[in-house]
């Protein structure tokens, strides 16, 4: 295989005068040689990998993502190469700086769709001259006094439990059950931290945007 140490010991070999040299000693001076170059092969070879996010791997990854991103992306708990790259790759060409774009990314974060109200959107609070108008017709009270502002509700993504493990009030519930044990929080992925952080990663600048958790 090209770069491997024997092919760079044919290549060693090659480069000497025919009939210069021969025996064990050389051999073993060629083979020591071609050790050396293989593995600054191998080294080439993976750095080149890791110069691309589509073949960057390991930690390499995570350096691209710190360079992109901050903080603001940090590899889950146990997550493959493929599905934090996955994940990157969506960030970088993501739509940011609109109201569409709020959407998608909440509704992707928690598999809930928000409820986002801009106070100065007639479509959002209605107003008069429109098919739904009147106090409390539409929904919320608009005022043209919060202009470049928006009230996002956001429904927390629902806690499925633990694969295979009963709850509370179960047949096989208890302590002492086998397969039964009580589950931390951190087993639950996106956090309050993680929603406020989409939010301020996708609005537009000089922009108010006011969040409200809601348990789903």
């Amino acid at each position: 295989m090209t770069g491997d140490i024997d092919d760079c010991y044919g290549r060693l070999l090659n480069a000497l005068p025919t009939n210069w040299f021969t025996g064990p000693v050389i051999t073993a001076l060629l083979y020591g040689a071609a050790w050396g170059l293989s593995f600054c092969y191998g080294l080439l070879a993976c750095i080149a990998l890791q110069t691309r996010i589509a073949t960057a791997s390991d930690g390499n990854l995570d350096m691209i993502a710190g360079d992109f991103f901050g903080m603001s992306l940090p590899r889950s708990l146990n997550e493959s190469d493929s599905s934090y790259r996955a994940r990157i790759q969506v960030q970088m060409f993501r739509q940011r700086a609109t109201r569409p774009a709020l959407l998608a990314m909440l509704t992707q974060l928690t598999g809930n769709v928000p409820t986002i109200i801009e106070p100065a959107r007639p479509a959002d609070c209605g107003g008069y001259g429109l098919p739904v108008m009147g106090y409390g017709a539409a929904g919320r009270y608009g005022s043209l006094l919060c202009p470049w502002q928006a009230f996002v509700e956001v429904y927390r993504p629902r806690s499925i439990g633990v694969l295979n493990v009963p709850g509370y009030a179960c047949a096989q519930s208890g302590y002492g059950v086998a397969g039964c044990y009580v589950a931390a929080g951190s087993l639950i992925n996106v956090s309050d931290e993680n929603i406020f952080a989409a939010v301020e990663s996708v609005r537009p600048l000089a922009t108010r945007v006011w969040v409200r958790l809601v348990d789903a």
